[in-house]
């Protein structure tokens, strides 16, 4: 029997009707800015708050792969833990998640293959009500036709740890991965872009090295520089706001910023 992994924060982060959030996205992304040059990213980083506060930026990771609709057929996405600690890096049990757009059928390839690695765990207690994954999916629906997904919760983990696991599951140009995260949390304006600039440019250094207080992702976005570094990749800063700039309020605000990490053209 198929195990489904309902949809956590439909309703909450973004739109619970499939109408509404299907307009939604097409809205922001749409309203993206990206660079007029069209290379094809590999890997994407991508914030995941409510879709009022984070949603542009993380149209502006999205909009770059619009080229890619017949080509993806698996993304292998990275989000932090938010709400249950777990050791190593957490794969579901479930077969497929789902959003009000429908159905996102699991990889048991790639997480059968992954799940050898003694720092991968299977949990869906992990996954439960775990938002840093689901918010990426109803943005993946709407750029890909039919894909299937290999979801890794991060947890206490090394980014040696998290870049084997990217490694493992590199793939060819129909394997996208996207690492979610957001940026500072609930600083005052001036200070979170502060950090956030700083944030920025080490991520464009590839340097793996960031806290968790400069990224709630710093676990699987050091892992990403780590095999970022390794393999030549070259980064593009796409977007860099805060949730004053997107929602308003700048007394306490959260950094977010979209990446796409582009493979060295062959010579």
């Amino acid at each position: 029997m198929n195990q489904l992994r309902p949809p956590a924060v439909a309703g909450l982060f973004y739109p619970g009707q499939a109408d509404e959030l299907s307009v939604t996205v097409s809205g922001l992304i749409s309203d993206a800015q990206f660079p007029a040059e069209q290379r094809v990213p590999k890997v994407l980083i991508a914030p995941h708050a409510g879709y009022v506060y984070s949603g542009p930026i993380a149209a502006s990771a999205y909009a770059t792969v619009a080229s890619l609709r017949d080509t993806v057929k698996r993304v292998v996405l990275f989000g932090p833990a938010h709400r249950r600690w777990v050791r190593g890096l957490a794969l579901p049990a479930a077969d497929a998640f789902l959003t009000p757009l429908g159905r996102v059928a699991l990889d048991p390839e790639g997480m059968q293959l992954a799940a050898r690695l003694p720092q991968v765990v299977v949990s869906d207690e992990v996954h439960e009500r775990e938002h840093a994954i689901e918010v990426q999916l109803p943005f993946l629906q709407s750029m890909f036709g039919e894909f299937s997904l290999t979801p890794f919760a991060v947890g206490d983990a090394s980014a040696r740890e998290v870049a084997e696991v990217i490694d493992l599951l590199w793939g060819d140009r129909q394997t996208l991965i996207v690492v979610s995260s957001d940026l500072s949390h609930y600083l005052p304006y001036p200070r979170a872009c502060a950090i956030d600039e700083f944030t920025a440019r080490t991520i464009l250094n590839l340097k793996p090295d960031l806290t968790h207080d400069q990224a709630c992702g710093a676990t699987p976005i050091n892992g990403l520089l780590t095999a970022a570094g390794r393999r030549g990749l070259q980064p593009d800063l796409l977007d860099l706001r805060n949730s004053g700039d997107t929602a308003g309020d700048k007394s306490r605000v959260v950094g977010y910023a979209a990446f796409a990490f582009y493979e060295p053209a062959a010579v």
